[in-house]
């Protein structure tokens, strides 16, 4: 598709290829790996590239749907719903051959009717206080199971809340879900995948009991917690991008954008980029927020509109219609300072980046 558009997203696969190939030495070659690519591979749509996804032989989304997707556009191999299904999607999961986690007694028995084949992961909830059966339910749930002849147990898992900060917490968690891992194996043997580890787990705790891990938000090059980059070394994978479309100069107490939240103290030069909150650039940056235009930061004034927003770029030498401006990119404005001042996390900020924007694949 030809990019027209002068805001995008720029991903850069060799960067994720690097992340991968690090996240691999530090978990362990034992270590299977399950990315996870759910909210469009964390708003980067690297999930939409079959040329690199086909590298794993297992891939996580968050729901049914995202799974479908996977299987119109071509991709043969697993996936693994991380969050319990609802009963109306069986047929989806059916049809398009995709392992699911359960912990639902109900949906047990929905799922138990079919004649057909369906995979599951078996969630243990060990303190996250979502989803999952209580880890003491552990053989009678497995018992459950094994009444059903369609339904084959390929997992065990379980989400570790706290694992970015709170030691103490973790631990009884992963001593809960070594316990119950213990107790299926008993009744099972051998289990195909046992995972418990998403970014913060991998980084700060070991699991033995596990053959799986399902990085996130590591994988995209982002700082999963504080200590990210003093123990892994990963590369940023996407800038967020537009271009000036539209400059004027405007006299001292001039009003910008809407609600006039901005009023000029001086002659000024004001630069207009089409991206605004419809794109996900949040409006919270009003007047608080800068971007990167000709290598230096300027500030955003006035409110973010929908489509687009304003810049003083009066300090600026040189500035014309059809500078770039970087929202982030990854060195003077980080994904991280942008989430620090809008009181968020890194995660949310990737992902709400809508599909008005154009990824451009590097």
């Amino acid at each position: 598709m030809e990019i027209s558009r002068p805001t995008v997203m720029e991903v850069d696969l060799e960067a994720f290829k690097y992340n991968v190939s690090q996240i691999q030495k530090y978990a362990g070659n034992s270590m299977k790996m399950m990315p996870v690519i759910k909210a469009n591979a964390y708003g980067t749509y690297i999930n939409t590239r079959n040329d690199i996804i086909n590298n794993f032989d297992i891939v996580a989304v968050a729901v049914v749907d995202e799974a479908v997707a996977l299987r119109e556009q071509g991709f043969k191999k697993e996936i693994f719903v991380l969050n319990q299904p609802y009963k109306d999607e069986i047929d989806k999961i059916v049809k398009n051959n995709i392992t699911i986690g359960v912990s639902s007694d109900s949906f047990l028995e929905e799922i138990g009717k079919r004649s057909e084949k369906i995979k599951i992961h078996i969630e243990i909830g060990t303190g996250m206080g979502r989803t999952g059966i209580n880890p003491l339910r552990t053989k009678e749930y497995i018992e459950k199971i094994k009444k059903y002849s369609n339904i084959e147990i390929d997992g065990i898992y379980t989400h570790l809340s706290s694992a970015d900060y709170d030691e103490e917490y973790t631990k009884k968690q992963l001593e809960s879900f070594e316990s119950s891992v213990k107790v299926a194996k008993e009744i099972l043997g051998d289990i195909k995948c046992i995972h418990s580890s998403a970014s913060n787990g991998i980084l700060n705790f070991e699991n033995k009991c596990c053959n799986l891990i399902r990085p996130g938000i590591i994988l995209y090059g982002y700082e999963a917690c504080n200590t990210t980059f003093d123990k892994i070394d990963l590369k940023p994978v996407c800038k967020l991008k537009s271009k000036i479309t539209f400059l004027k100069e405007v006299s001292e107490n001039t009003s910008i954008g809407y609600g006039r939240s901005f009023i000029t103290k001086r002659k000024t030069k004001v630069a207009t980029i089409p991206i605004g909150y419809a794109d996900g650039l949040r409006r919270g940056l009003s007047n608080k927020g800068e971007v990167i235009i000709k290598g230096k930061k300027v500030p955003i004034i006035g409110s973010v509109c929908m489509d687009g927003f304003m810049a003083d770029v009066t300090d600026l030498e040189d500035v014309c219609v059809g500078n770039d401006v970087y929202i982030w990119d990854n060195n003077i404005i980080t994904l991280e300072e942008i989430a620090k001042s809008l009181d968020t996390i890194n995660y949310e900020i990737m992902c709400t980046i809508s599909n008005r924007v154009p990824r451009v694949f590097k």
